[in-house]
C-alpha cells in the first residue's frame, strides 16, 4: 500500500509547506483540491512540482463538468513536465456545494456525467498526440493538428508513459459508474444508501470491488485502489486497526483526509509524523 495526504485548505504558501515536509517525512503523495473560486489547484501544483523532488502530487479531485478539457489537458502536462512525471489526476462529478449553482455551472447529474466522459476521450486523446477530430454531444474538434500554428508549434509531450495516471470516482455498485472507472488507472470508491446519502467504505466494500475489477476488467495493467481516511499522529497499533484492513481487502492507496479541521498546526503535526505504520 501506498500513503498520499490531501491538503484541504487553501493556501500555496502553506501548501508548499506542507508538500515539502511530506516529501521528508515519508509520504507517497500530496494532494490538492479544487475550488470553484480561490486558489487554483494547478498553479499550486506547478509551484510544487519545482519545490519538491520525488513525491507524486496530483489533485483531489477535479470535476472536469466546469473546465475546458483542451485546458485542462494542458495544465496537467505542463505539471507532468515541470515535476519530470510525479503527477497524477484524480475526476469526478464535483461537489456541487462548493459553488456550482451560485456562479452558474452544470449542477444536474446527468449532464456532468456526458461532460466527464466526453472530456475524458478528449484529453487522453490529446495527450496521445493523434485527435485532430472529435465530435460529442458537448464538445467538438475539427483537424486540430493538421492547422498551420500546430506546424510551427507543436505539442509537448507527456514525460509519463503511456499517460499521466487518471484516478475516477467510481459509485459501487453502479455499473455504468464502475465501468467509467475501470477505462483508466485506478478507482476512488463511494457508496450511497438507498436516501442517496454518502456512506462509509468497509473493507468488505473493497473486497467487493476488487473482485469486480477482476472480473471486469480487461486491461491487465496496474490498476489502483483508493481509499480515503484519518488515522491517529501516533500510535501505530491504533494505525494498523485501521489502516491494515483495508491493505488486505485490496487497496493500494490510503490518503489521508481531514477535510472538517480548521487546524491548520494538528494537520501539520500529522503530516510530519508520516504515514501509517503497521
Amino acid at each position: 500500500m501506498k500513503y498520499g495526504f490531501v491538503f484541504p485548505k487553501l493556501d500555496v504558501f502553506e501548501a508548499i509547506k506542507f508538500a515539502k515536509t511530506a516529501e521528508k517525512a515519508g509520504w507517497d503523495a500530496f494532494f490538492v483540491w479544487e475550488p470553484t473560486y480561490g486558489i487554483d489547484a494547478w498553479v499550486t501544483l506547478a509551484a510544487l512540482a519545482v519545490e519538491t523532488e520525488k513525491i507524486r502530487l496530483g489533485t483531489l479531485l477535479t470535476p472536469p463538468s466546469r473546465m475546458r478539457p483542451w485546458k485542462l489537458a494542458s495544465e496537467a502536462i505542463t505539471v507532468d513536465i515541470l515535476s519530470k512525471g510525479r503527477i497524477t489526476i484524480s475526476v469526478g462529478l464535483g461537489a456541487i456545494d462548493t459553488g456550482f449553482k451560485e456562479l452558474g455551472e452544470m449542477t444536474d447529474l446527468k449532464t456532468r456525467a456526458e461532460l466527464l466522459d466526453e472530456s475524458l476521450d478528449i484529453i487522453t486523446g490529446l495527450w496521445s498526440g493523434n485527435m485532430s477530430n472529435y465530435k460529442g454531444k458537448h464538445y467538438s474538434i475539427e483537424k486540430l493538428f493538421e492547422s498551420e500554428f500546430f506546424n510551427l508549434h507543436p505539442p509537448p509531450k507527456l514525460i509519463q508513459n503511456p499517460r499521466i495516471p487518471i484516478w475516477v470516482v467510481g459509485a459501487w455498485s453502479y455499473e455504468k459508474s464502475m465501468k467509467r472507472a475501470l477505462s483508466y488507472e485506478g478507482i476512488i470508491p463511494t457508496i450511497k444508501n438507498k436516501h442517496g446519502q454518502f456512506e462509509d467504505i468497509t473493507p468488505e466494500h473493497i473486497s467487493e470491488i476488487k473482485a469486480y475489477i477482476q472480473e471486469n476488467r480487461s486491461n491487465k495493467a496496474p490498476f489502483d485502489i483508493i481509499i480515503e481516511g484519518k488515522s491517529p499522529e501516533v500510535a501505530s497499533d491504533i494505525s494498523k486497526l485501521i489502516v491494515k484492513p483495508f491493505a488486505e481487502a485490496g487497496a493500494t492507496w490510503w490518503i489521508e483526509s481531514d477535510w472538517t479541521t480548521n487546524n491548520l498546526e494538528s494537520l501539520f503535526k500529522r503530516v510530519k509524523h508520516g504515514p501509517p505504520s503497521f
